[in-house]
């Protein structure tokens, strides 16, 4: 099984996390820039941060045969910080870089009109750049934060089909799902999604466009939930070409867009049985 986890923060992870995971199959990940935790109190603690998620992590990722990328933005909840504003300023700086293949995470934490003017301003850097977006959805009224995100998406002029919207949940899938952007979905213990939900949702909804992460972090989370998620899809009745799908091509195609997506020298190539048109995979374990 090969695994692309286009959405964890391996910053808050240790060494073990990466030999773990590369031994479960993950060869890529992309770890967008999000809040710390600890409040930050100037935007030049971003450029340390952002300096890190390009140069130290990649490096540290390359270790253990895992290839590594990132999502530089504002965040939501640090949009509402004055000290942290003018980081807006700061990320076409990173936009050019090679190893940044979106705009994110972007979007909502409690939707307030600062969080509107940083939303709108870094969709706008989005398409600027010819960038793909990542979009965070507020784990409070997730169905009113969803209507307001995708209205703010259509707004902006950025093409829906160049836009995930993350952390959905079966309140929010369908509507995300209709307005032609992509659709993450975090397997994340107590607070988000499990494996046997997402199974029931990939019944219900199929497998285009549909993107399964980890979003480990500094939080009670586990970077092999992707794995139990492809594990359970399987027990479930789909097929190995199913659970690729889902857990390597989608985010190979979305993230694929930035144009910067080198995955040349990793061996995780896969070719179809053409008797019965499953996966047959090499490079995961």
């Amino acid at each position: 099984m090969r695994i692309f986890d286009p959405h964890i923060h391996m910053t808050s992870r240790t060494t073990d996390d990466y030999e773990r995971m590369a031994a479960a199959g993950v060869r890529a990940v992309v770890e967008p820039s999000f809040w710390l935790g600890q409040p930050r109190t100037s935007a030049a603690s971003f450029t340390d941060y952002f300096d890190s998620l390009i140069g130290w992590e990649p490096f540290r990722a390359g270790q253990f045969g895992v290839r590594h990328f990132a999502t530089v933005a504002l965040n939501p909840k640090e949009a509402n910080d004055p000290r942290c504003r003018p980081v807006l300023d700061l990320l076409p700086r990173y936009l050019d870089k090679d190893a940044v293949v979106a705009v994110g995470e972007i979007g909502y934490d409690s939707m307030t009109p600062e969080e509107d003017e940083a939303f709108a301003a870094q969709l706008a850097l989005a398409v600027a750049y010819d960038l793909p977006a990542l979009v965070h959805t507020p784990h409070r009224d997730k169905a009113r934060g969803c209507e307001r995100t995708l209205a703010v998406v259509a707004e902006s002029g950025i093409e829906a089909g160049r836009v995930v919207v993350d952390h959905l949940n079966e309140v929010t899938v369908k509507l995300v799902r209709d307005s032609g952007c992509w659709l993450g979905f975090s397997i994340y213990p107590d607070t988000k999604m499990t494996p046997s939900r997402m199974v029931e949702l990939l019944r219900e909804y199929g497998t285009e466009r549909m993107l399964v992460n980890s979003a480990a972090d500094w939080g009670r989370s586990d970077p092999l939930l992707t794995r139990a998620t492809g594990e359970a899809m399987l027990a479930a009745g789909f097929s190995d070409d199913d659970v690729d799908r889902v857990l390597w091509r989608n985010p190979v195609e979305f993230y694929g867009q930035s144009g910067r997506l080198d995955l040349s020298d990793l061996d995780v190539t896969a070719k179809v049985d053409p008797q019965t048109g499953n996966s047959i995979l090499r490079g995961g374990s």
